[in-house]
């Protein structure tokens, strides 16, 4: 079965790690000014590091089941289950932070938009690597004439 995989278009590929960057940056940097101790800043670090990982290896897995690539069911439930995991651990550490309502939702917001941009910029990447294959070589940019 071919899979006709259309070439993202730069303004999605930009958006796309704009959000990543944002996200992961804007969040960093709240933590960086928040008024947490060092132990408390790093448990919300390896949350968002946790998170990035786990959302591109879900959406990894969900599109290697759509492309017939074999995926065990155990790895593919642990992949939903670590998006899960990594989601409740920033919820029950911002219930439980000595932080401002607005302060949260801040963090809450940069951390799915960080994970929104990681997600997009997997699939970018993905979609270029296949649009490349399956260019006829006759329209490939770097064959000479």
């Amino acid at each position: 079965m071919t899979t006709i995989t259309n070439r993202p278009t730069a303004a999605f590929i930009g958006a796309s790690w704009i959000a990543l960057f944002a996200g992961a940056f804007a969040f960093c940097i709240g933590l960086w000014n928040a008024p947490l101790s060092l132990h408390e800043k790093g448990y919300y670090l390896i949350v968002i590091l946790y998170g990035l990982f786990s959302a591109v290896s879900l959406q990894k897995t969900v599109r290697d089941q759509q492309e017939n690539i074999p995926v065990t069911g155990i790895y593919f439930g642990l992949c939903w289950a670590s998006v899960v995991i990594c989601i409740a651990l920033l919820a029950v550490g911002l219930w439980n932070a000595p932080l401002a309502l607005s302060a949260k939702g801040f963090y809450t917001m940069a951390f799915l938009l960080a994970l929104f941009g990681a997600v997009a910029v997997q699939k970018n990447i993905r979609d270029l690597v296949h649009y490349q294959k399956n260019i006829p070589s006759s329209y490939a940019p770097d064959q000479p004439d």
